[in-house]
């Protein structure tokens, strides 16, 4: 049994985390910008911002922590958040390494992402491919990973480059893929839909997060799912499975891309600039690190956690519709011009 930090427990990856891990035993405090209303009583949920030093000096001196999960980061497509962005995912990382390194904590299990490239590749992505956002998210996790690794000589940091992690309660943008579909409207694919971009379904990532306390070097892993098809196959096989009268809509790629960059820089589109470049891009990691350095196995393929997440909004639509004060990925993103299509579908 283990005592754990979980920052961004209240939100929609940490949420399983933190239930995973007291449920085996462990205790863990989480501390989150928003309220947390989870309970068990090895659990503790403290409403905070890593940037808060004073905050985090207090949690560190009252509990000794065997490592901590950083979870939290402000997302780019959530507009209210995106002057905080930086400070948040940048400094509030910064925050979490100095303590971690003043308590002794040896252990920070930290999750990056694939928003550190912006482009299509034509092969699986290595931890040796450099990086290159094209955005304030990725740029800031890339910052958030070089500020761990600098702090090596004192902590191990373990990095997880994340593709877009997929479970049940997973909404964000993908929750206006799942209103599409539950109201059986066309379906409206940028280019031909034959891209593959990999997804990771949240509990086996849960599973890596544990094998990785256990490992004590700082290094980075790519971790995704194995067998990625093509977005054409994924979501038909969703659309099967679901009962839906939809049916894909293939447009011009450039012409889409085009108009998704206006509406962007018009302030109308919850697509920025990373979603609109990569909607029609190939993009999966090598996993091939990770399953021989951390045995990491996927257990669900893309169409089997995707609909394992849409499953659980067409069940929970109306309380889902209704949520407040909750994290981005736990509520369905603000459509924007999106709307329009409801019109043509």
């Amino acid at each position: 049994m283990g005592t754990y930090l979980i920052t961004g427990g209240a939100g929609f990856f940490g949420s399983i985390l933190k239930d995973i891990l007291v449920q085996r035993g462990d205790i863990c405090i989480s501390i989150d910008l928003e309220p947390d209303d989870y309970q068990h009583e090895n659990f503790t949920a403290i409403q905070g911002d890593i940037r808060n030093s004073e905050l985090l000096e207090k949690i560190f001196s009252e509990h000794k922590f065997d490592a901590i999960f950083h979870c939290a980061a402000l997302l780019a497509h959530v507009k209210k958040e995106l002057k905080n962005l930086w400070s948040s995912n940048v400094d509030g990382t910064k925050n979490v390494a100095e303590m971690a390194k003043k308590y002794n904590v040896n252990k920070i299990i930290f999750l990056s992402t694939n928003c550190l490239w912006g482009k299509s590749f034509d092969e699986p992505v290595q931890e040796t491919e450099e990086p290159e956002p094209i955005e304030i998210y990725g740029k800031s996790k890339l910052e958030g990973e070089k500020i761990l690794q600098g702090y090596s000589d004192s902590v191990n940091s373990v990095i997880f480059r994340c593709p877009t992690i997929i479970d049940e309660g997973r909404l964000g943008l993908l929750g206006i893929l799942f209103q599409f579909i539950d109201e059986n409207r066309k379906i409206w694919m940028v280019g031909d839909g034959k891209n593959r971009y990999q997804f990771i379904y949240a509990k086996d990532l849960v599973q890596a997060c544990i094998s990785a306390l256990n490992y004590n070097k700082t290094e980075v892993f790519n971790i995704g799912s194995d067998d990625v098809k093509t977005f054409n196959e994924v979501y038909e096989f969703v659309i099967s499975k679901a009962n839906s009268k939809s049916k894909l809509v293939h447009t011009p790629k450039k012409f889409m891309e085009f108009c998704m960059k206006a509406a962007y820089k018009l302030g109308v589109s919850p697509l920025g600039p990373y979603q609109y470049k990569m909607i029609s891009a190939s993009f999966v990691f090598d996993t091939t690190k990770i399953k021989k350095e951390l045995n990491f196995t996927p257990t669900l393929t893309n169409e089997e956690m995707l609909l394992k997440s849409y499953t659980y909004y067409h069940e929970n639509k109306n309380d889902i519709l209704n949520r407040t004060n909750v994290s981005a990925h736990k509520s369905v993103a603000d459509m924007g011009i999106i709307k329009l299509l409801k019109f043509f579908s």
